[in-house]
């Protein structure tokens, strides 16, 4: 009996920390995203879900946090919905999440979610929740099951590189990206090196998966201005859209961000005029994605590192 006591102080003291821990990444004034996937149930029929949420913490109010989504979509099955009017907190200390509000089918009616998460585990960088909660349409109510990615962006103080006179921050195209690192024919030019150069910016703990920017994902503040070079071997270019559901169109063009033809080896730059939610790709190669979160902030600049599978 004492040594189950003992092993349960542990384990209350054990789950306090780890929550004051989780909380920790999370403040006033910062940029997130939850991306997950899973299933909305009914008595007649399951369908599939997903979730991809930009959220923007703002006030705190002893243990919790309130956040506003500022873009992103769910989806059942193929049907996709847009943000409406959605809000959310962040509970005791970080340990749940609950959202509410409104969401707009393609068709422009109006639908309503009630989500509520709790977290399941975390790293030094994203933190996994699991949700359940509800998804009512003029013609269903549904339950759902999700499992997501809750993940923030690092702050640094500053980014340099010699190979540019620009103060602008840089953001490269890698080398390989045009191929997602596969070079079947070994016999092309450069062919061995593209592969092997590739290969060395992929996830160690999953070789199929390459990182095709040098960051995959962004935030700044309005009216900031990046700069993007191009280190692959082809032409690439750059636009804002709006991701779809469609597996052959993964993307339509918004017109607020548009590069225009970057060559190998040279580069352009883009400004973010306006806050919001922007997600960034390439119309040619559209595995290329990276996310752009512009929103005001007492900070300086902010980007942050990770590896990115263009999915």
């Amino acid at each position: 009996m004492k040594a189950a006591l003992t092993l349960l102080a542990l384990l209350v003291v054990s789950s306090g920390y780890f929550v004051n821990e989780s909380f920790a990444e999370i403040s006033e004034n910062q940029a997130f995203l939850l991306e997950g996937s899973g299933f909305a149930v009914t008595e007649e029929i399951i369908r599939i879900s997903e979730i991809d949420l930009g959220l923007s913490s703002q006030d705190q109010r002893g243990s919790t946090i309130n956040f506003l989504t500022e873009d992103g979509f769910i989806t059942l099955d193929d049907e996709e919905f847009i943000i409406s009017n959605l809000k959310g907190k962040f509970l005791r200390e970080g340990k749940y999440i609950r959202i509410n509000g409104n969401i707009e089918s393609s068709s422009g009616f109006d639908t309503s979610i009630s989500f509520f998460g709790r977290l399941v585990s975390e790293s030094k960088d994203a933190s996994v929740y699991g949700f359940t909660g509800r998804i009512t349409t003029s013609d269903d109510t549904y339950k759902v099951i999700y499992t997501t990615k809750l993940s923030n962006l690092i702050k640094i103080d500053s980014v340099s590189k010699d190979t540019t006179e620009s103060d602008d921050p840089i953001l490269y195209i890698l080398r390989g990206s045009s191929s997602q690192g596969i070079v079947e024919d070994q016999t092309v030019q450069g062919g061995r090196e593209i592969l092997s150069e590739a290969a060395s910016k992929q996830n160690p703990n999953d070789a199929l998966r390459l990182r095709y920017f040098s960051l995959d994902r962004i935030s700044v503040e309005p009216g900031s201005t990046i700069t993007i070079v191009n280190d692959d071997v082809v032409s690439h270019s750059v636009l804002s859209g709006k991701e779809n559901s469609d597996r052959y169109i993964k993307y339509t063009a918004d017109g607020r961000i548009s590069t225009g033809e970057i060559l190998p080896g040279e580069s352009a730059t883009i400004t973010f005029d306006d806050s919001g939610f922007y997600r960034l790709y390439d119309p040619d190669y559209e595995w290329m994605g990276i996310v752009a979160y512009v929103f005001p902030a007492s900070d300086s600049l902010i980007f942050g590192e990770g590896q990115n599978t263009g999915n």
